[in-house]
């Protein structure tokens, strides 16, 4: 499928690469991707999401948080600079109620970090695979709150890097399903 020409380049350009340069982000950089998260929306402006970051300028704690991820993705994710596990508050600060829509909250602040990362030519790997539980152990995490996903972040690096079997992931092609099996008019 080749990329779609009437949606904005930072959308249609946006992919999940293996290959990260280990070659740190500015922090006037990181600053605009926290301030891109900042001003995501959010269920009654509940702002639920939470980042816990490392980054490759200190090793020991990028290395704590590298092992609070699963280790099929380590192998690749340990090159990018910026490694975060995104963390939901899942109760409404007003009323300690369950905030049902807190996961889907914090998807739309990591999207935004995704989006204004391509506005810096920098790219984000967004990733299922994290450990909760030690997550949560070794990063003292309430009740309340829950560990999402992982995110890496780094400028695009040398694929020739990962092992043989990634590589052909990192060069095979994006598929998408068609539109209109994912939007439906009238009907499911």
């Amino acid at each position: 499928m080749s990329k779609p020409t009437n949606i904005h380049p930072l959308l249609a350009d946006r992919w999940s690469p293996l290959a990260f340069s280990s070659k740190p982000i500015p922090a006037d950089v990181l600053s605009s991707l926290m301030t891109a998260a900042q001003w995501a929306p959010s269920c009654f402006n509940e702002q639920p999401w939470r980042y816990i970051y490392a980054t490759i300028d200190d090793a020991a704690a990028h290395a704590q948080l590298l092992s609070c991820i699963v280790p099929g993705n380590q192998v690749w994710a340990a090159a990018a600079p910026f490694l975060a596990i995104s963390v939901a508050r899942t109760t409404f600060t007003a009323n300690g109620k369950p905030n049902a829509y807190a996961w889907y909250d914090v998807g739309q602040a990591t999207m935004a970090i995704v989006v204004e990362a391509m506005h810096h030519g920098i790219f984000a790997h967004q990733m299922g695979g994290i450990l909760p539980d030690r997550v949560r152990e070794l990063y003292s995490i309430p009740a309340d709150f829950t560990p999402v996903a992982g995110l890496a972040l780094g400028y695009y690096g040398d694929r020739a890097q990962l092992p043989e079997a990634m590589q052909a992931r990192e060069a095979g092609p994006r598929p998408r399903r068609a539109v209109d099996e994912t939007f439906f008019l009238n009907r499911f």
